[in-house]
Order: structure tokens, then sequence, then C-alpha cells
């Protein structure tokens, strides 16, 4: 069998670039610190924690209301799909929460108990049932912001395609940001990798799953992109081939330059009021009558 090669590099240095732990010195270190502000956001900031989104999965979301009419920022976190939960990443939360914003952080159910098809199908139902309970959590009448990274990135991404609004009743316009960093846009090299271990990719399903195959005809979402200078050559390429073809097609892109930072910091800032990425947000929020001083 010939050996696999993708954008140059074959299957053993494939692995290194799609290893997003050993791209940092120490991964434990770098969680534990996303643990620990996480920790002190659900002591300090008032939560409803476990909320049921979806009947047939049981999987929950974390919600923190900012007030009447508020908003919506939601988060989904990464982990290569088969790792992380919403409490470890209430560090999301206080950017802009800070600036009114309710904030919904989602579980979703890790491979491989479930495919990334399922996976998928999650967290559009978690989008539709925030939109059908607007109401009953105070949230305002606009679009969203949803933001992920790593895996999550790649599940915003998924957001951003065109196939799949009206079959779960929500507006095509539901997503009025989009906050994608260090996200998996086109998942053709994951198969040859260790991640496929847990994945069990076929090639079926890295079609339906590739945002970067899915792009929407038209689309006013505005995408935020941005990836950590400090990440693998293979993840700052995904960012810029996204953001690239997000353009291309004519949609409304602003691309976020992190040079400092690693795939794990790089999300922790959105800690921040006043961070770049949470500055980003609001301006692209503003822009779309979402949000406004």
């Amino acid at each position: 069998m010939a050996e696999f090669f993708y954008q140059g590099y074959d299957a053993a240095a494939l692995d290194i670039q799609y290893n997003a732990r050993a791209s940092v010195a120490s991964f434990d270190d770098e969680y534990a610190r996303l643990v620990d502000v996480s920790k002190a956001v659900r002591r300090d900031f008032k939560h409803q924690a476990g909320i049921v989104y979806d009947d047939d999965s049981g999987e929950t979301l974390d919600l923190y209301p900012a007030g009447k009419d508020a908003p919506l920022f939601v988060w989904i976190h990464g982990g290569y799909w088969r790792g992380g939960n919403a409490a470890d990443n209430a560090f999301a939360v206080p950017g802009l929460h800070v600036h009114g914003f309710n904030v919904a952080v989602i579980d979703y159910t890790l491979a491989p108990a479930v495919t990334l098809d399922e996976i998928v199908r999650q967290i559009r139902t978690a989008i539709s049932f925030l939109h059908r309970n607007r109401d009953r959590f105070n949230i305002g009448a606009g679009p969203f912001v949803v933001g992920g990274t790593s895996a999550g990135g790649h599940l915003t991404a998924m957001l951003l395609s065109d196939d799949w609004q009206r079959v779960y009743g929500v507006p095509d316009d539901i997503v009025g940001v989009a906050l994608d960093l260090s996200g998996l846009h086109d998942l053709t090299p994951l198969p040859h990798t260790h991640i496929n271990g847990w994945m069990n990719f076929d090639a079926a399903m890295v079609a339906r799953n590739s945002p970067i195959f899915l792009m929407p005809k038209t689309s006013s979402a505005h995408l935020i992109a941005s990836v950590g200078g400090l990440e693998t050559p293979e993840f700052r390429r995904q960012t810029a081939a996204y953001a690239e073809a997000w353009q291309q097609a004519g949609h409304s892109v602003t691309v976020v330059d992190m040079p400092d930072l690693n795939h794990f910091n790089l999300p922790l800032t959105l800690q921040e009021a006043d961070g770049k990425l949470v500055r980003a947000a609001l301006h692209a929020a503003t822009r779309t009558g979402m949000w406004s001083r």
C-alpha cells in the first residue's frame, strides 16, 4: 500500500503536527491553569449547571445568566472530541459575560462512545434548544455568538454550513458571530494519525464533517479566526485556509493574530474583558446589530 502524504507530511510527521498536547512543554500544567480559572468562575458567577438540552442523549449545558433579553454566547469545548467538559471550560465565561452576555457552555458525549456525526447532532440540538427556550432563559431575540477551540472550533464551523438549520427549526442566521479558535476544518489527514484510534473515521464521515468542504453559498455570520503562533504549522495552516476560503466565498472574516500563545492558553484569554478575542467578538456583534454599549 502506498504511503499516505498530506501537505508534504507522511503519516509519522502528521502525528506530530496534530498532537496538540505534545506542542507544549507540559499539557498537565496548561490544563491545570484552565481548570483553576474555571473553578474560580464557577464559584464567583451565578450559574445553572446540568440543564438537559437533548432528551435522546441526556446531554447538558451550563448557563451563566446576565439579565433579561441579554445576547447569548455559546462555548463549545475542545479535547479532540474525546476529552473535556463544561465545568473545566468555565474560563470562557467572564470576558463576554462582563459585557452583558448570557453564556452557555455545552457538554457533549465523547468519542469513542459515539461517532463524530452524533457529536455534531448534539451540538446542533443544543443550539436549537437554546433558540426555542429564549423566554425561559432570558435570551434576547438576536443571533448567537458561538465559539470553540480545537475540536470545539471544528464544531463551531460545522454550525456555519447551510444544510441543517431548517431541520432543527432555527433561523438560517442563528449564528451571527463564530469565534473559531485553532479549529480543525479539513479532516482528511486525521484517519492517518493516532486520533483515528478513538474516532474511527471513514471517507464518508470525513467528507460529511469537514467544514472547509461545506462552505455555505450565502452567510451573514462573521467569522473570527485565531490560532496561537506557537502551535504546529498544520494547526496554523488549518485556520488560515478556512479563513481564506470563508473570505473567498464572499463572507466576512476577522483574523486575530496571537503570535505568543499556544494551543491551550489562547482560549484562556476569553476570560479577559478587554482581551483581543473579546474585543473582536464585540466589534463583530456590534456590526451585526447583536450588541451595543
